[in-house]
């Protein structure tokens, strides 16, 4: 494409500026011919301020037509009042411009220029909103074929230049919003959210503070209240899961547990609602009891399972004088078995555990749903979590189970995984150094069943490294504290690095493996209802 189909019905000779005197390999100088673009003000717009930097220009040449940035802007004189408004050739102007693309004549879109560059008298011209709405275009690498996502925001100080994405260069490497508190991290969670459940497209969203419950619609999506009218069967979790859950410290622990929940279900079976102790108990007879629990015999009693484990700390002993087994105390096994105790214990007593995980049949199964789901297309579905507790560890066992369970379906819908405030559910209740696996499985394998995580935190240090470097898309508001701006200083340049302290509330700075290039971007607030008011005092 040529520079005249770039600027059809506009007068190009309004944009000129002026020539390329100086090239180095790393940025290009020109100088300003068309001083009176740069002196009147009444021209100047909102998408157009030549007088500043950080805008973008054309500049014609031999191979193509290049887009650069100018991020330096002087005068030829110490003084700018200096400067006179008659155009004596004494008195210029200099922009220094970063080549970031190049449209060659037989490309519709741009293409990074390589070591191709710009050229001595090559001109330079103000890029159109139009130039750099196709410009936006040409930065994704994927999803050629692909409906693009409604826009969600518009480029800074380009209020005409819509941010128009699809879905795949958002989150087929995962998504992550970044930022302080009041930043705009969850306005702009919402605007993206709106833009795929309102195109049909499959979300489950997890809310930990509430503040979506009225963002949508019951025909747009199926909601649900964990603790409320949802709740979790234990009969429903495999015992892999149990020990997920439970954070088993070895293969010896996920034995014991194993048995204790066996022995459980064959005490629900017979319809007793006790616990099953095994001291001085006959073994062949205990263990064909515990033979005879089917698949189907799913349901126990989850109060009892601290009890029960302290019941399966038994051995075999020799045989008596009638030459049987029976079983004895085994104080080894029994202080092995005492750290995990603890550990159901503090979640039974201490957390709202038992709230949410019953067999009341009068509430739905969280686990049914999902299964459900991840089988429906164009379905969407809203988990309130917020009774749950900003610090309680169930919160984060819950979260943990559901990642590993949407991991383990076949043939799944694929579906955007958001997850607000990800910090409260990252870390293990019990080590501040350890971080729940679920999260990270899927950020590892998730995108191969099509399920892609999109996650909001105020700190990324707050979640697993592996989980962070598995997240290729980010949208960074305003970060304050130093650890925060390097642990993301990797994926912006020196200038980004330099402005993230410096973002108002809504900017952001759009950085993707996706994309040629950061975009600077103000996400449009969603007409939906949202509880995020901060109070007045």
């Amino acid at each position: 494409m040529k520079l005249e189909a770039l600027y059809e019905g506009l007068n190009i000779d309004e944009y000129y500026l002026g020539k390329v005197t100086q090239v180095y390999r790393s940025n290009s100088i020109a100088q300003i011919e068309n001083v009176s673009v740069m002196m009147d003000r009444s021209k100047f717009k909102k998408s157009y301020l030549p007088n500043t930097i950080n805008y973008f220009v054309l500049v014609d040449s031999t191979v193509g037509v290049f887009l650069g940035e100018v991020f330096e802007n002087k005068a030829s004189r110490k003084s700018l009042f200096e400067m006179s408004n008659d155009g004596k050739v004494s008195d210029y102007q200099e922009i220094c411009i970063d080549t970031i693309a190049l449209m060659t004549p037989e490309s519709n879109k741009f293409e990074l220029a390589g070591f191709k560059t710009l050229g001595i008298t090559d001109k330079v011209y103000l890029a159109t909103d139009k130039v750099y709405q196709l410009f936006l275009q040409s930065l994704e690498f994927s999803g050629e074929n692909e409906e693009a996502l409604p826009p969600f925001a518009t480029y800074l100080n380009r209020s005409q230049a819509d941010v128009v994405l699809k879905p795949s260069t958002l989150f087929n490497r995962h998504l992550m919003c970044i930022g302080a508190t009041n930043s705009g991290k969850s306005t702009t969670a919402l605007a993206i959210l709106d833009k795929v459940v309102s195109t049909k497209r499959k979300a489950l969203i997890i809310d930990p503070t509430g503040e979506y419950r009225n963002a949508f619609t019951d025909d747009e999506i199926t909601k649900l209240s964990h603790g409320v009218d949802t709740t979790i069967s234990p009969g429903k979790i495999t015992m892999e899961q149990w020990e997920k859950l439970f954070e088993t410290e070895n293969s010896s622990q996920g034995a014991v547990l194993s048995e204790a929940i066996t022995s459980l279900r064959y005490m629900k079976k017979i319809g007793k609602d006790t616990s099953y102790p095994k001291v001085g108990e006959d073994i062949n007879e205990i263990q064909e009891n515990l033979a005879s629990v089917s698949k189907d015999d799913t349901d126990f009693n989850i109060e009892l399972l601290p009890e029960q484990i302290q019941h399966e700390s038994v051995c075999e002993p020799d045989m008596d004088n009638n030459y049987n087994f029976k079983y004895r105390y085994d104080s080894l096994k029994a202080n092995s078995n005492a750290s995990l105790i603890q550990k159901i214990s503090y979640q039974m007593t201490n957390t709202r555990f038992l709230k949410f995980f019953s067999n009341d049949p009068s509430m739905y199964n969280l686990l049914d749903v999902i299964d459900e789901f991840v089988h429906l297309p164009e379905a969407s579905l809203y988990i309130d979590t917020s009774t749950l507790g900003a610090s309680e560890g169930v919160g984060g066992m819950v979260v943990d189970l559901v990642s590993t369970f949407v991991m383990g379906r076949e043939n799944i819908c694929p579906f955007v995984f958001f997850i607000d405030e990800v910090h409260r559910y990252a870390k293990s209740r019990y080590s501040d150094k350890e971080f729940h696996g679920g999260l990270t499985l899927l950020a590892r394998e998730g995108r191969k069943k099509g399920i892609f995580l999109y996650l909001t935190t105020q700190n990324p240090k707050d979640v697993s490294p592996i989980l962070f470097g598995q997240v290729g898309t980010m949208l960074i508001h305003r970060l304050m504290l130093n650890d925060e701006i390097h642990a993301v200083e990797s994926h912006l340049n020196d200038y980004a690095i330099k402005h993230v302290r410096k973002l108002n509330q809504g900017e952001v700075i759009l950085t993707s493996v996706n994309l040629l290039h950061n975009m600077f971007i103000h996400v449009n607030k969603s007409e939906r209802t949202q509880y995020n008011e901060t109070p007045t005092l």
